[in-house]
């Protein structure tokens, strides 16, 4: 029998989750995108080739596996159609080893001009949304108002919920933010024609789901964003519009008892991309010399989808456990811990200090988070070269001592490691080491 593993970023998204999804996806029969959107950018360095994926799965460079794009992710249909091209352009195969879910929403125009609008009018209090109209889509899924592909692939039905959403959006567009009007004709002959495009690929995914968990084939969830990005348990407001931690069920439509395991991923520090408290940030030369390293080992610390400035820092011990709690985390798959090359001491904050109290567990409150002070405690670091190294034995002792660290936090042993951009440059730990 083919397990269910879920892989879940435990930090503020950018952990390496398609690299890690690549190192899996061989072993699986099925791989599903669950939540999420264009939003997302999960990149695969192959040779001298790298992939940047946003909605399809990381599993369709694996053509032997069925990718799906689950229901719970909401779909922008010109940047799938452009995503499938640049694929098809570059020798990867997608054809029938891609589905997408028929009961995924769609992004509509207004979605990504309300998405900027509100994020302008917020001013000085922006929450640093991408643009893509992810978060309105979302909020017209619940509000019982949106449009999913099994509506845009029926031309009638399609109209008629198309005229039915600019009934009450063109107003908001024009009174509220001064907007055009969307031209409703021309809309609908845009999307009628991505309809047509994708309809080789849109799927009902729930039997082929349910075929695959009843035939004992493996299945690998996954994920996008971070857990810190999560709307529920995520640094509120400056969180993402979907459900990071819980969405692999409902974004799949595989019962919660069937999914057997879940691995963690996090980076050997964290970083950020856009607004929101980041206890650890290092806004001066320990910064520069996370961002400096990984572009020297072939990295960069810039979002994959934004290409905006990744704000970094040391590791986040508390945010970490968590994470790895809320997650249910049986083990840890951690990134780039080639970059803490570059340090002679390495620090993890363990605890936060505020107003004269010691925080040992994660607040809800934004504000107060950003507040609190780190308490850290310094380990020796290893300063060489690891990226050569191809088992855990191959690792100098202070990376294993910083690594076991890492699991007394998150409560969960470390499975992978990662220390270089190479598809292969993964660690597999054996069972006794």
């Amino acid at each position: 029998m083919g397990e269910v593993l879920l892989l879940v970023g435990l930090q503020w998204g950018d952990e390496g989750k398609g690299k890690v999804i690549d190192a899996l996806a061989e072993r699986f029969e099925v791989v599903i995108r669950f939540q999420g959107g264009a939003n997302a950018g999960h990149s695969v360095q192959i040779g001298e080739e790298k992939f940047v994926l946003h909605l399809v799965p990381t599993g369709i460079l694996h053509p032997g596996a069925l990718s799906i794009i689950g229901n719970g992710v909401v779909v922008d249909p010109a940047a799938l159609l452009e995503e499938i091209a640049g694929l098809k352009e570059r020798g990867v195969k997608v054809a029938e080893n891609l589905a997408l879910s028929d009961r995924a929403h769609v992004v509509m125009p207004h979605h990504k001009l309300l998405d900027k609008a509100k994020e302008s009018a917020r001013g000085s209090n922006r929450l640093g949304t991408t643009g893509r109209g992810i978060g309105p889509c979302y909020a017209d899924k619940a509000a019982r108002c949106g449009i999913r592909f099994a509506e845009m692939m029926e031309p009638d039905l399609f109209r008629a919920r198309l005229d039915a959403l600019l009934d009450i959006y063109n107003p908001v567009l024009e009174k509220v933010y001064g907007l055009e009007a969307l031209d409703r004709d021309a809309i609908y002959n845009e999307y009628r024609g991505y309809a047509e495009e994708l309809r080789p690929y849109v799927r009902d995914t729930v039997p082929l789901v349910q075929e695959a968990l009843e035939d004992g084939r493996g299945i690998l969830l996954e994920g996008a964003q971070g857990s810190l990005l999560d709307i529920e348990f995520g640094t509120y407001p400056f969180v993402t519009s979907s459900d990071v931690i819980a969405g692999a069920s409902a974004g799949t439509g595989i019962p919660p008892t069937r999914i057997d395991r879940v691995m963690g991923l996090a980076k050997a520090y964290c970083s950020r991309v856009g607004a929101g408290p980041f206890p650890t940030e290092q806004d001066n030369a320990v910064g520069e010399t996370i961002r400096s390293t990984i572009e020297e080992h072939g990295g960069r610390e810039y979002g994959a989808t934004t290409g905006r400035a990744r704000r970094c820092g040391w590791l986040d011990g508390v945010a970490l456990r968590h994470t790895a709690r809320l997650t249910g985390a049986g083990s840890l798959a951690v990134s780039v811990l080639d970059v803490l090359s570059a340090f002679e001491t390495v620090k993890v904050c363990t605890a936060y200090r505020l107003n004269g109290q010691m925080l040992r567990a994660f607040p809800a409150n934004a504000q107060a988070l950003a507040r609190v002070e780190p308490v850290y405690e310094e380990l020796e670091g290893w300063q060489c070269d690891i990226s050569e190294a191809t088992s855990w034995g191959d690792l100098p002792g202070a990376a294993r001592r910083y690594l076991r660290f890492v699991e007394s936090l998150a409560g969960a042993p470390v499975e992978f490691v990662s220390v270089g951009p190479e598809r292969t440059q993964v660690i597999e730990r054996g069972p006794d080491e």
